[in-house]
């Protein structure tokens, strides 16, 4: 019962927020009034039952803690205002009281991912207001102290301090709210820092509000193409690691444990928005993605068709990372000594250059290439750069057994 209560409260605590935004403005403190009635939820819930119309009860429960609040802080300025905000809340809005009618999920991911907020404060606001996660989850997930999370959400709500959603709900904030998501998604498929390769409880998070905001906004082919892209690419999480905690890298996997359904699903929406929509990068990516999916076998993988894909990710989504993955994909087309001579001009950029996955894609070009003492340096490098000890522990691994080899 418990744990129905609890996925039952992660799911209605954006819509609640967004009633009283919308209604009221004042995101911090709504926010504050919302955890109280969702606290409040979680413990009388179990105990009496979940009420007939939930989304009401947390709303007037929610709405009686935002009066509270007011009339404590303007009792003789603004009781008039008081009481009549109180008498609206504790009358059900028609749109409250039939879930499925209206959805503020969007709106909320929008005010979220405020341009004023820096990258670090759209991501902790986003999971705490909108995912429904804890202060101590957040700060588990991401390596940091609570208290120092507990500053990060903070600091963000009082730079939203008297916001209401947002006017302008165009292109480039849906864009900050997919790179959002986009953020949360990586971190938890290949966390920057830790013992854990992946952090099963963020890619999880992402991937639900990738899913909602695609039902708010079906037929947008950015969307599409990014919820198609978590699906395919963690359709391979069970296959990442060992049971020892060992990495696998993608040629290895055994692909017959890779997730059917969800690559069923993720295929099915590149097909979709491919057809259907404007290109976007994250279709694109999908796209690569899919065909990874797909193959049977590393060498059944179309790579001739991956590079065609990253040429057009490189035209409309410029960056290193995409380069650094295009270098693979020439190296697969074209041999390792061809992806050797696209990282020679990588390397010049400085967003790249100390990036352990730099060093580790030319240290495997070099093993390729036979030139044993130059990769074994590099993956030596690689290891030193990288703060993950999954990656680190397999980087030193393929060193010490190259070294091996050349000296046998």
């Amino acid at each position: 019962m418990r744990e129905r209560v609890e996925d039952l409260l992660r799911s209605l605590g954006p819509r609640v927020l967004g009633v009283l935004v919308r209604h009221h403005g004042h995101f911090d403190v709504c926010e504050d009034a919302v955890q109280e009635a969702l606290l409040a939820a979680a413990t009388h819930w179990p105990r009496d039952g979940v009420p007939d119309n939930p989304t009401g009860w947390l709303v007037t429960a929610a709405g009686r803690r935002l009066t509270d609040h007011w009339r404590s802080e303007n009792a003789r300025r603004r009781r008039e205002d008081v009481v009549a905000a109180q008498a609206e809340l504790l009358a059900p809005a028609p749109d409250v009281q039939r879930p499925g009618d209206s959805d503020d999920t969007l709106e909320l991911l929008f005010l979220c991912c405020h341009p004023d907020l820096t990258a670090a404060s759209r991501i902790a606001l986003t999971l705490r207001a909108v995912g429904g996660l804890t202060t101590a989850e957040i700060a588990a997930a991401f390596l940091v102290p609570e208290a120092t999370m507990a500053q990060r959400i903070s600091r963000a709500k009082l730079r939203l301090r008297g916001a209401a959603f947002p006017r302008d709900a165009g292109p480039d904030r849906l864009a900050a709210v997919l790179h959002v998501l986009y953020l949360i998604f990586t971190e938890g498929h290949t966390a920057t820092a830790g013992a854990d390769l992946r952090r099963a409880d963020l890619t999880a998070e992402a991937i639900r509000l990738t899913r909602a905001v695609h039902r708010l906004r079906p037929s947008d082919g950015e969307i599409t193409g990014l919820l198609a892209l978590m699906l395919l690419t963690d359709a391979r999480r069970e296959t990442r690691v060992t049971a020892e905690g060992e990495l696998v890298p993608l040629a290895e996997q055994d692909r017959a444990r890779w997730d059917r359904a969800a690559i069923a699903e993720g295929v099915a929406l590149v097909t979709e928005t491919l057809t259907t929509a404007s290109l976007g990068p994250y279709q694109v990516q999908s796209a690569i993605a899919a065909i990874h999916a797909e193959a049977l076998t590393d060498v059944d993988t179309d790579w001739a068709q991956i590079l065609v894909f990253y040429d057009i990710l490189a035209r409309i989504a410029p960056n290193p990372m995409v380069s650094l993955n295009r270098a693979v994909a020439v190296a697969k087309v074209a041999g390792p000594r061809a992806g050797l001579a696209e990282l020679s001009t990588l390397a010049e950029d400085r967003r790249l250059r100390d990036h352990h996955r730099l060093a580790a894609v030319r240290a495997h070009f070099l093993e390729l290439a036979e030139d044993s003492e130059a990769a074994v340096a590099e993956y030596r490098r690689a290891a030193r750069l990288t703060l993950s000890l999954t990656e680190r522990r397999y980087l030193e691994s393929r060193a010490d057994r190259l070294a091996r080899e050349a000296a046998s």
